[in-house]
């Protein structure tokens, strides 16, 4: 029978906690390590949601990427969401885990994903952990060969599920060399640049780092927070799969079925 912390371990191994940055708040956050574990429910998100879903597949471990406990608790008010979360988990009596800018910055994570989704090679970290150079925040690489702006656009639609595409600062004649880095990581586009990135590939890009791109001229791509983070639940059920199989542990992964909570007003709506 397997337990949680044979899971910690897997995920120790593959996704250090020593890559988290100082401010997040990973590993074991709601039950015991000793706790046995039958099947394990993958999610993006710690929501309401994906413990009904848990419940339904009979899985006593969640992992998710986002936090359940992010901020420090002053109280736990069931009636509120965040804290709901963390109750239904207690009372169900499932154990949840968060794998957040650990599995950001290891290999074959978040920003691999990405770099892997798009056919980069010979790929780098934008911001390398200083104890591991090899891990770190972002990935930079080239293509096989070099693209057009619309080129290379198609290539996006057709690696990543966008629901939405921003763009800001001037497309470059040839794309050649292209950084990425899932969820809000707007902050390293003068890295990008910096790095030789013909353009970047990111989610949340505020406004005044759209006017910067539009200055400084790199070409600046927002695909949404969600859909340039969840292709990699993907890879991390895999990654699991085979772990627990190499093993010996016959648990179950489940990978949860979430949607972006953002969706576009349709177009006729603006129109009026």
């Amino acid at each position: 029978m397997a337990n949680v912390q044979q899971f910690l371990d897997i995920l120790e191994d593959s996704a250090p906690s020593a890559l988290a940055a100082g401010w997040d708040n990973v590993g074991l956050l709601v039950g015991s390590p000793h706790s046995n574990v039958n099947a394990v429910l993958l999610g993006l998100d710690p929501t309401l949601a994906l413990i009904t879903e848990a419940k339904v597949l009979a899985a006593d471990l969640i992992i998710t990427h986002h936090p359940a406990i992010f901020h420090p608790l002053k109280c736990l008010r069931t009636d509120q969401p965040g804290s709901a979360f963390l109750a239904a988990a207690l009372r169900a009596g499932i154990s949840v885990i968060s794998c957040h800018t650990n599995f950001d910055a290891a290999p074959g994570g978040v920003s691999d994903t990405l770099a892997d989704a798009l056919g980069l090679m010979a790929t780098a970290p934008l911001a390398a952990d200083k104890a591991d150079p090899c891990c770190g925040t972002g990935r930079i690489g080239s293509l096989p060969e070099p693209l057009s702006a619309e080129d290379f656009l198609a290539k996006l639609r057709a690696a990543l599920p966008l629901p939405w595409l921003l763009e800001a600062g001037p497309r470059p004649e040839a794309v050649a060399r292209a950084a990425v880095c899932g969820g809000s990581c707007a902050d390293l586009a003068e890295t990008a640049l910096a790095v030789g990135a013909d353009v970047f590939i990111t989610a949340e890009v505020k406004h005044h780092t759209a006017r910067w791109a539009e200055e400084a001229g790199l070409w600046l791509l927002d695909g949404g927070h969600f859909a340039t983070e969840n292709p990699s639940m993907s890879r991390l059920r895999q990654q699991l799969a085979e772990r627990t199989r190499q093993a010996g542990l016959n648990v179950r992964i489940h990978l949860a079925a979430q949607e972006s909570p953002l969706r576009l007003v349709p177009q006729n709506f603006l129109k009026e």
